[in-house]
């Protein structure tokens, strides 16, 4: 896979991804927002052996989508600051989810960005998957909430959020983490088992 910027804020970048494999595929044909991509670097389909579930209704035409995506972002300066840019929305394609490459692509975009003088990024995640993975790209709570049942979390665009797994201020960030995952686990929405069996793992003693 390669990294591909499709376009900042404002450019016109879309991509026409198949709801099937994809989740957020609607908003990824606005045309606002920023957009990178993983995609296939000859346009060759990126799952060529995936089987979709359902078949398309006669009006949709599987050509039209752009199947050499495996995994897309899109984002957008901050409405209130134009210094912080957030990630709007993550999609993974749903045979390759597990392996990295939403990291791996935020990674890389959120380089991009600071590269584009952004000083800060943010996102807002509503499950406690997406809280760890965005952790490992450094981002971390803010202790602020927005939408339903999304914690934000932030970082600086030039370098990490100071990651836990040491001292000082190591275990503030630590602290911070597992606030983050109690936030999860007290919250409004009912969680699934797999999730509540994934936060009390990384609680270790339960709170």
């Amino acid at each position: 896979m390669e990294y591909a910027f499709l376009g900042g804020p404002g450019a016109g970048a879309t991509l026409r991804l198949d709801y099937r494999a994809f989740a957020y595929a609607g908003k990824f044909v606005v045309g606002a927002p920023g957009k990178a991509a993983l995609r296939t670097p000859d346009g060759s389909p990126a799952v060529p052996e995936w089987e979709p579930d359902a078949t398309l209704p006669p009006t949709v035409d599987a050509s039209e989508f752009d199947d050499d995506v495996v995994a897309a972002v899109s984002f957008s300066p901050d409405r209130t600051d134009p210094d912080c840019c957030r990630l709007r929305y993550v999609t993974v394609h749903v045979a390759r989810r597990g392996e990295g490459l939403g990291p791996r692509l935020i990674d890389r975009t959120v380089s991009r960005l600071a590269a584009d003088e952004y000083d800060r990024v943010k996102i807002a995640v509503n499950n406690p998957f997406a809280y760890a993975a965005l952790y490992k790209c450094g981002f971390a709570y803010t202790g602020e909430r927005t939408g339903i049942a999304e914690l934000e979390l932030a970082r600086p665009a030039a370098e990490p959020a100071v990651k836990g797994g040491g001292g000082g201020e190591s275990d503030i960030a630590g602290d911070r983490y597992r606030e983050g995952l109690r936030a999860f686990r007290d919250g409004d929405r009912d969680l699934d088992p797999v999730e509540r069996e994934f936060i009390a793992a990384r609680l270790g003693d339960g709170g």
